[in-house]
């Protein structure tokens, strides 16, 4: 499994092939800033990696995310630390009650109990079914996730002014938790690390 370790953008959290220097972030941080103010992950999305992620989200191997949220704790241990509170990225309710689970929110429970801060696990809703994001172009997984996410009426007072961190399996592209983190900081979120097991690389590095 190639893990992802420093040296690496700051605010993508994109390894380096080599040392850039202290505080140095990647060239699509600088071109396109994300909606989420940082991004952590554990290794990139292949050989192991990807496999653990299919176990987990494909195959019911919920035995799986103890392990993989032990990693995610490990990568995320200072934004986890400094955070109040974890969210996992919601599935609409229709596809909860076909698969039965949220991979997102099996991730996050384990995380919210190694770090001892709460998971809000009914604040961020998924107010639309949307399509799956496999085989979907960048710009039509963008259009897929817009505006799928809300905060919960009467939910508002546990995101305003809070640090949160948005806990998914895996990040591709970035639109499934920009619309995510979006949601959240239209509701006031000060500040929101995205954490994910894997990552999906546009590029080699």
């Amino acid at each position: 499994m190639r893990f992802i370790e420093r040296p690496y953008c700051d605010i993508l959290g994109i390894p380096f092939a080599k040392e850039p220097g202290e505080g140095m972030v990647s060239a699509l941080a600088i071109a396109e800033p994300p909606v989420f103010d940082r991004l952590r992950a554990v290794a990139l999305h292949e050989g192991p990696a990807r496999h653990l992620v299919h176990g987990l989200k494909y195959r019911d191997r919920t035995d799986l995310a103890l392990m993989m949220a032990a990693w995610m704790w490990r990568a995320g241990r200072a934004e986890l630390e400094a955070c109040d509170a974890i969210l996992p990225v919601p599935l609409h309710w229709t596809r909860m009650m076909a698969r039965r689970f949220n991979q997102a929110a099996e991730l996050g429970r384990h995380l919210a109990h190694q770090s001892g801060k709460p998971m809000l696990s009914g604040t961020l809703v998924r107010r639309k079914r949307t399509s799956r994001q496999v085989g979907l172009t960048a710009r039509g997984r963008e259009e897929n996730v817009r505006a799928a996410f809300r905060v919960a009426k009467g939910q508002e007072d546990r995101v305003f002014g809070r640090r949160l961190v948005l806990v998914d399996d895996v990040f591709t592209t970035g639109a499934t938790v920009s619309a995510a983190a979006r949601a959240l900081k239209r509701a006031g979120a000060a500040d929101v690390t995205v954490l994910t097991f894997a990552m999906a690389l546009a590029e080699p590095i």
